[in-house]
Formats: structure tokens, C-alpha cells, sequence
């Protein structure tokens, strides 16, 4: 067996959560009469973060002067509403079981806000995830592409980088692996796709779900 544990990146790898941020994001906009976004520019400004996704999707953002007002209107509209449309990408839940009957550990590490992990981790993924994190810099936690959270579920799971792996998406999933000096396996389903994996430095790509399993044992 290759690795003893797989460290999970969450939106874009194992859930769908697009639609849902790209709602939670239009109402925020318009308690302020701002234009809304396309779901492709959601897609395009999600990864690090929900701050880092109002400011790319409020014109002039954090400079804003009623940025504040907007964020907590997304985080309330979110909190509310990220199980509306959200589900799993296909094969992921049949994925998920084959690991654990095969003993392997398993971690979600999201730059998602941690609430949102919090919520929705039991809803989907009751008895088939270890552990998990959501951003959390409040708390002194810096988020990916910092190691602070992997090292954090690495210490969980009771593994080292070296026995572990991390699949994720984006190309800040691939700059934290190499940040914990962890191998990484990226995913073409997500909300990056195959060439811009390619063109941001991934080694192995996978393109559906049921292809983990050859990686991993």
C-alpha cells in the first residue's frame, strides 16, 4: 500500500458547492445594489477563501466601504442556505467507502469558512471523513496554501507527510502539498479542469473518483 492516509481538499473535489456560493454571493451583491455574478466568474474566484471571493466579486473589493455589510450578508445567506444545491460528485461517496474498508485515514482540509465545514461535513460525509478543517485564520491558522491546517490533520490521523497524500483540484491544493512536503494527486472534475492543472505543475491527474483507488493501494 502506497499511503495510510488521503487528505482531502473539499469544494471542487469532493462536493459540488458551485451553485450554492454563486447564490450566497448574488444575494450579498444585491443588499447593496452591486451587479451579480456568472457562475463561471464564481468558479473562477473561489479557492482561497470566502474573503478572498468577496473581494474578487464586489467591485472595488475590501475597499468597498460597505464591504463588511456585504460579507455578513453572504456569511448569513450561506450559513442558510450551502445545503440547497451542494451534493457530492459522482463516485466520491463509493470512493470514500473503498477506503475506509481498505483502512485507509482520511482528512478534509478546505480553505472554505470552518462553519460552513462544520455543517456540512456530517450531512454528506457522516462516518466516511476523520477529521477536517475550515479556514480558520481568526484562530491563528493560516490557510492553504500554508501547511498549518494539513499538519493539524496529519497530527489527527496520527501520520507524516511522507505516509500520506493530498488530492485536491486547484493550484492551491498543489502549492499546499508542497508545502507539507506531501505528494499530491489532482482532480479534472473540480473547478480548475485537466490544462490548467497541467500548466500550474500537476504530476497525477485523475478524472474520476474511482481512479483514486489504483494511486493509493
Amino acid at each position: 500500500m502506497k499511503y495510510k492516509a488521503v487528505i482531502f481538499d473539499l469544494d471542487g473535489t469532493l462536493l459540488d458547492t458551485l451553485e450554492d456560493l454563486r447564490d450566497a454571493v448574488n444575494t450579498a451583491l444585491r443588499s447593496q445594489n452591486l451587479p451579480e455574478r456568472s457562475l463561471e466568474e464564481v468558479q473562477d474566484f473561489v479557492g482561497n477563501g470566502i474573503v478572498k471571493l468577496m473581494e474578487r466579486a464586489v467591485p472595488g473589493g475590501s475597499g468597498h466601504p460597505a464591504f463588511q455589510e456585504i460579507m455578513q450578508v453572504f456569511r448569513t445567506f450561506y450559513g442558510d442556505h450551502c445545503q440547497d444545491k451542494t451534493s457530492p460528485y459522482p463516485g466520491i461517496l463509493d470512493m470514500l467507502r473503498s477506503l475506509r474498508e481498505n483502512n485507509i485515514k482520511t482528512a478534509v482540509v478546505s480553505n472554505k469558512a470552518d462553519f460552513a465545514v462544520r455543517e456540512l461535513m456530517p450531512v454528506y460525509f457522516a462516518g466516511l471523513i476523520d477529521t477536517s478543517y475550515g479556514e480558520n485564520e481568526a484562530a491563528g491558522i493560516g490557510k492553504k496554501p500554508s501547511p498549518d491546517m494539513v499538519n493539524q490533520a496529519l497530527r489527527d490521523l496520527g501520520c507524516t507527510a511522507q505516509s500520506a497524500v493530498y488530492v485536491g483540484d486547484s493550484d492551491v491544493d498543489l502549492k499546499t502539498a508542497a508545502n507539507a512536503g506531501m505528494d499530491c494527486i489532482s482532480v479534472s472534475w473540480g473547478f480548475r479542469g485537466r490544462d490548467f492543472l497541467l500548466q500550474h505543475g500537476a504530476q497525477i491527474i485523475i478524472d474520476e473518483p474511482s481512479q483514486l483507488a489504483e494511486k493509493i493501494y
